[in-house]
């Protein structure tokens, strides 16, 4: 007989199958969504009492609430390490790809791993509520009220890094990546991390970028002088994937409070790290493009950008299936 949360899971999937037709053929106007009533899960509103010692007016205060939190996650024994994805609503595949794949919690039977998905709230309540249903299933999403773009990044990145300073500080490890990245979870844990050394503090490692801003406002990565008038940035890990220590979420948080939001994320969280003095080390394994998949190169490498739903299943199984051949 099929398990309850097996029949949920079912349920889910068709749900938002049914979802996505409907928004596919009518999109109702705004007037319309906002007069939708649709169930929301209450919950608790945990103040962010970790960082009441800030004694002067926040530049940038982060005034916003989580709408749907797993504030009990690390309450039982501090993870190793917390996976933050960034993700968007409709990419319900992706991340259950990521939950059957690299992404798995109980991956490491002696190592703990918290996987937690990021989004705001979005402007189409019917995809807000089926991403409600699929929180109460997997219990691994964390939302805030801000509205979930390309734009506010940076927003999703700094609700990470709150939910780890109040939530999990006792966490070794941070990686925070997007929905449709490949991670080697050996090569992180074991040869990046080494879970039987001393946990690193003050660290940040990823693929290290030298430039400056781009001027040109048909670019997607375009930035004003008025926004950032230096004519380079600070040296800053791609936002495809980064690992940084988890007393450093803390720091970066707290620091983003009094400086001026910039919605590049990546930018912006080495803009925070030059004020914290903290310089981030190169790592070759962390790769923000899309790599042909072969056995051996993939053994090489942490980070794969670009990798489908389909290509995440197909790439894990066969790396996990042939552990016993050799390059």
């Amino acid at each position: 007989m099929p398990s309850k949360v097996s029949c949920l899971y079912v349920l889910t999937v068709v749900c938002w199958a049914s979802a996505l037709w409907y928004l596919s053929i009518s999109r109702p106007s705004s007037s319309y969504v906002g007069q939708l009533s649709v169930p929301v899960r209450k919950t608790v509103k945990h103040k962010n009492t970790t960082f009441s010692n800030i004694r002067t007016r926040p530049l940038n205060p982060h005034t916003f609430d989580f709408v749907i939190n797993e504030p009990k996650k690390c309450e039982a024994d501090a993870p190793f390490l917390v996976i933050l994805i960034s993700t968007t609503h409709k990419e319900f595949d992706a991340r259950q790809a990521i939950r059957e794949t690299w992404g798995d919690e109980s991956t490491f039977p002696d190592i703990r791993i918290v996987t937690l998905f990021l989004l705001g709230k979005n402007t189409d309540v019917v995809l807000n509520q089926m991403v409600e249903q699929e929180s109460q299933i997997f219990h691994d999403i964390v939302v805030e009220d801000f509205i979930d773009s390309y734009h506010n990044l940076t927003l999703k990145t700094l609700m990470g890094m709150r939910w780890v300073a109040t939530y999990c500080p006792k966490a070794k490890y941070v990686m925070k990546t997007d929905s449709d990245i490949f991670v080697n979870m050996d090569n992180l844990i074991y040869k990046l991390l080494k879970p039987t050394t001393k946990p690193r503090r003050r660290y940040f490692t990823g693929y290290v970028i030298n430039g400056g801003p781009i001027r040109d406002m048909r670019s997607k990565w375009y930035m004003s002088r008025d926004l950032y008038p230096d004519s380079k940035y600070p040296p800053f890990c791609s936002g495809t994937g980064y690992v940084f220590s988890a007393d450093v979420a803390e720091l970066i948080y707290k620091t983003s409070l009094h400086t001026r939001l910039l919605h590049l994320e990546d930018v912006y969280v080495g803009v925070c790290l030059r004020k914290l003095g903290i310089h981030p080390f190169q790592n070759s394994g962390f790769n923000h493009w899309k790599m042909a998949y072969s056995l051996c190169r993939y053994r090489r490498v942490i980070t794969v950008h670009q990798i489908s739903p389909e290509e995440m299943h197909r790439i894990w199984n066969d790396m996990t299936s042939k552990k016993h051949l050799r390059c």
